[in-house]
C-alpha cells in the first residue's frame, strides 16, 4: 500500500513522469527517473530524483530531495551548497539536497509545488 496520495500519483502519471514508490526503513520514497537537469548547468544532463515523504505528507512539508548520480556544477570541483551528504535508500547512495520550505501550505500544496521547488533549487544552486 502506498502513502503517496492518489492526487500526487495522478499528477505524476498525467504528466508522463516515470516513477516508482518504495517503502524502506520507515521511509516512503518516490523515485522519478529520468529527471532532467537545467541545460548546461551541471556535469550530468539527467539523474534519478528521490523524494522521501515526511510523516503526514502532504500536510507536512517536505524538507529535502535527493539525486543519483551525484552532480556538480559544470566546471566545478565541489558540490553545490548544502548538497554534500549521502543518504542510503534502495541500495543507492543519494546526494542529499538540504532545502527547507517554510512557506508550505498544508492542505493545499502537494506534488506539483514540491517539483516546482526542486526545479527552482536546481536552477539557482551555487
Amino acid at each position: 500500500m502506498s502513502n503517496l496520495p492518489r492526487r500526487c500519483r495522478k499528477y505524476l502519471a498525467d504528466r508522463g513522469y516515470q516513477f516508482s514508490e518504495y517503502a524502506e526503513n520507515g521511509w516512503v520514497g518516490v523515485i522519478v527517473e529520468p529527471w532532467k537537469l537545467p541545460e548546461g548547468k551541471y556535469d550530468h544532463e539527467e539523474v534519478s530524483l528521490l523524494l522521501l515523504l515526511p510523516n503526514g505528507y502532504p500536510d507536512s512539508a517536505p524538507d529535502m530531495f535527493y539525486l543519483d548520480p551525484w552532480i556538480k556544477l559544470r566546471g566545478s570541483a565541489t558540490w553545490p551548497n548544502a548538497a554534500d551528504v549521502a543518504v542510503s535508500f534502495r541500495g543507492r547512495e543519494w546526494q542529499r539536497w538540504s532545502r527547507h520550505w517554510s512557506d508550505w501550505r498544508p492542505g493545499i500544496d502537494a506534488m506539483p509545488q514540491w517539483l516546482v521547488r526542486v526545479r527552482h533549487a536546481l536552477e539557482i544552486a551555487r
